[in-house]
């Protein structure tokens, strides 16, 4: 028996010296290394970057080739039906356009563009500006989703504290009422005459009631910790234990709200992508009133056709698709029309524009508000703490003193029992308000953007 003990205390010895320690600076890196949802939308930020690349791109050489292989009608001979004319001979001009007498020739076919835009009266400049903007606004989601994570790791980290010093203290409560119904049950054996069964049945509801809640409390920890672990990307079955020795409250920010509220509108990812929001779409409502005008541009265009068993016919006059080549420098102007669709395009850009101000409007608004509740809320729940302090401190003290007089047979159980309840209480709700007040500091940075 002696040696199964030692193996069991050295098992578990070796896995909590195997176990990974983490403090909550150190749990809100790994999520923000680990989180899935960050990747995902670093990913859209590359494909912003893309977006620029390819409006940035839209302003070089644009080289258009056309190749292929077909088939031409046959040629032997010149222009006229004999080889030559004159001296008695006709001049007939040849008719045999589409006989084939002279059977087919392989027709090979090349068509090249080198085009440089010269002038798009604004739309490559507009798109560029908007592509800009737009990757600022995808990063501005990266941040925003990080303010999130770390939200969410502080939920957890605080989560787990919480409950396993509710589940800590809830046991030690069972356990002296556990002691008290076990003394009560003594007395009534040896008949004292100072308990009642009555007393009895009042300490066995006492009992059951505080289990049920360390029960409840056990199973918030188990699901606080398994969520911690998700978070923070380690298996589920891999042990993980917390730095923190138990619940405490942060420190209350002491800057004033005005301050914060500065910060606030500053720094929240939402107004700068309000921001960059705006500039992206005044640049795509430029771009898309500059399809109205003309494209202005230079280039080199060129084509050869070749068919090897057709006869070159090499009369300026005369043009032949299927035996010809040429090339050029060209200044051209393109423009294309479409008065409804160009003028629809403008009003849809517009009015994105107009509802995208609408809501920076309402922003600079409600994030002052935002900001000021949570400000409030923060500052409320850090003076119920100090209260909530000192009556669970004075419960304490009341149930300790009423125990310790229940054990020497002075008091009765009743009066044990409001103690119990009373400390219950009032210590079960300070835990409860350190939890609420160190989630309402939380959402207090995530109102002024300080995320990290």
């Amino acid at each position: 028996m002696s040696k199964i003990v030692a193996a069991f205390i050295s098992l578990v010895m070796f896995t909590s010296a195997h176990a990974q320690v983490i403090d909550l600076p150190q749990a809100i890196e790994k999520a923000l290394q680990y989180d899935p949802r960050i990747s995902e939308l670093e990913n859209f930020v590359k494909h912003a970057q893309a977006l620029k690349s390819e409006a940035e791109g839209s302003d070089d050489l644009r080289i258009s080739a056309n190749t292929f292989i077909g088939i031409s009608p046959g040629l032997d001979g010149g222009l006229f039906k004999t080889e030559s004319c004159g001296d008695g001979q006709s001049c007939d001009l040849r008719s045999d356009r589409y006989t084939l007498e002279d059977g087919l020739s392989p027709w090979l076919y090349l068509e090249v563009g080198i085009i440089k835009p010269l002038i798009t009266f604004g739309k490559i400049e507009n798109y560029i500006e908007a592509a800009k903007n737009n990757i600022q606004v995808k990063q501005q989601d990266v941040r925003l989703q990080r303010g999130s994570t770390v939200f969410d790791v502080k939920r957890a980290y605080y989560g787990y504290l919480a409950a396993r010093d509710t589940h800590l203290f809830l046991g030690d409560i069972a356990n002296r009422v556990g002691n008290a119904l076990e003394s009560a049950e003594l007395a009534i054996e040896e008949d004292t005459g100072t308990t009642t069964q009555s007393d009895v049945y009042a300490l066995q509801s006492a009992l059951g009631l505080v289990n049920s809640y360390v029960n409840k409390a056990g199973a918030l920890e188990q699901v606080a910790m398994q969520g911690l672990k998700v978070l923070v990307g380690i298996d589920f079955d891999a042990p993980l234990e917390l730095a923190d020795k138990g619940l405490a409250p942060v420190d209350l920010p002491q800057s004033a709200l005005v301050d914060l509220t500065e910060q606030a509108l500053q720094e929240r990812p939402e107004i700068l992508q309000l921001n960059n929001g705006l500039q992206a779409r005044k640049a795509l409502t430029q771009a898309k009133r500059a399809t109205r005008k003309p494209n202005l541009y230079a280039g080199i265009v060129g084509m050869a056709a070749y068919s090897p068993l057709r006869d070159k016919v090499d009369n300026p006059h005369i043009y032949d698709p299927f035996n010809d080549y040429g090339v050029t420098p060209v200044v051209g102007m393109q423009w294309q029309w479409e008065p409804g669709v160009q003028n629809a395009q403008v009003r849809q850009a517009q009015a994105e524009l107009d509802a995208l101000t609408e809501k920076n409007r309402f922003a600079q608004r409600g994030i002052p508000f935002q900001v000021s509740e949570a400000y409030i809320q923060a500052n409320a729940h850090h003076e119920s703490l100090q209260e909530l302090r000192k009556s669970a401190k004075a419960a304490r003290r009341w149930m300790i003193s009423r125990y310790t007089e229940f054990e020497a047979g002075l008091e009765p159980v009743d009066k044990l029992v409001s103690a119990f309840q009373a400390y219950v209480l009032s210590y079960s709700d300070y835990l409860q308000t350190v939890y609420a007040y160190n989630m309402q500091v939380a959402q207090l940075e995530v109102a002024i953007g300080d995320y990290e």
